[in-house]
């Protein structure tokens, strides 16, 4: 097994937290999950203990060291959930799909996994999958959430909807704040970045709520368009090596405040993306 062709391992002087995130991106893109092998020989190009990956790449539930199915279902055990009815929902979910947490469906469709915090225990029992929050799961619910997991999941009215909620990032390389209070889009600071598609350069804003979709650039973005996307202070490339599940396009990775790594779709108009709270709160 080998690294040849991932661009964004680097010396170890030049890889930071983030970059060795994109690092790990970049494996898990190429083969689905991180395998020991290329872990190893990620550690000797770039001088990082194996202790210290293996570090990052379980404290992220966006990496995983064996095969993943298409959907992550993970089921919160944590106090609040747990005195909540977390352990019957995790039942619930293992019994639907015949398969034990830890493990994946035979048709490769779902992985379920139970956790200790999800990061949102007032909201609990919480069921996340792909990156969209339940909230007040009750066993009734499982079946339902597990149907529009199949049909492909989708955020609606981002006034009343518990699963959208606002967030801080920084760049994934310089870790500089993306945040941009003089400008509004939901009601929130937005998320400003530098894009280029075409022959076309400027800025964007973005929402900085998650699950919502609005977008405001210098220069109308067709649909299906990939768009690069830049960090405004460093101007490095915002971009992994994870591929959206919708579409297939490259992940665009942000650093969240507090902990936790958000991510998403760079084609225009997909509604892909994932958040990694890594069982940290946010600020």
């Amino acid at each position: 097994m080998s690294l040849d062709g991932i661009s964004k391992v680097q010396e170890a002087n030049q890889v930071g937290h983030g970059g060795l995130i994109s690092s790990l991106e970049e494996i898990q893109s190429k083969y689905g999950y991180l395998p020991e092998e290329a872990l190893r020989e990620l550690a000797e190009k770039t001088g990082r203990s194996l202790v210290d990956i293996y570090g990052v790449a379980t404290f992220y539930r966006a990496f995983s060291l064996k095969p993943r199915g298409k959907h992550l279902i993970s089921v919160c055990l944590g106090t609040a959930c747990h005195v909540r009815g977390g352990p019957a929902i995790a039942e619930e979910v293992s019994r639907q799909l015949n398969v034990k947490p830890g493990d994946t469906t035979s048709d490769r469709e779902f992985t379920l996994e139970t956790v200790n915090c999800l990061g949102a225990c007032a909201l609990g029992p919480v069921i996340v999958v792909d990156g969209h929050y339940f909230p007040k799961v009750k066993t009734l619910m499982v079946k339902e959430i597990l149907e529009k997991a199949s049909a492909g999941l989708d955020l609606v009215e981002i006034e009343t909807d518990q699963r959208v909620f606002p967030i801080e990032v920084s760049c994934s390389r310089c870790n500089h704040s993306l945040m941009d209070s003089r400008h509004l889009i939901d009601g929130q600071p937005v998320i400003r970045v530098t894009m280029s598609f075409g022959n076309r350069h400027g800025r964007m804003l973005l929402s900085s709520l998650y699950g919502s979709y609005n977008v405001a650039s210098e220069y109308e973005i067709p649909p299906d368009t990939i768009v690069q996307m830049f960090c405004p202070h460093c101007h490095a490339e915002l971009i992994g090596g994870a591929k959206c599940g919708e579409c297939g396009a490259l992940m665009v990775p942000m650093i969240v405040r507090g902990g936790g790594v958000v991510q998403i779709c760079s084609r225009r108009g997909c509604k892909g993306h994932i958040l990694d709270l890594g069982g940290a709160t946010i600020d």
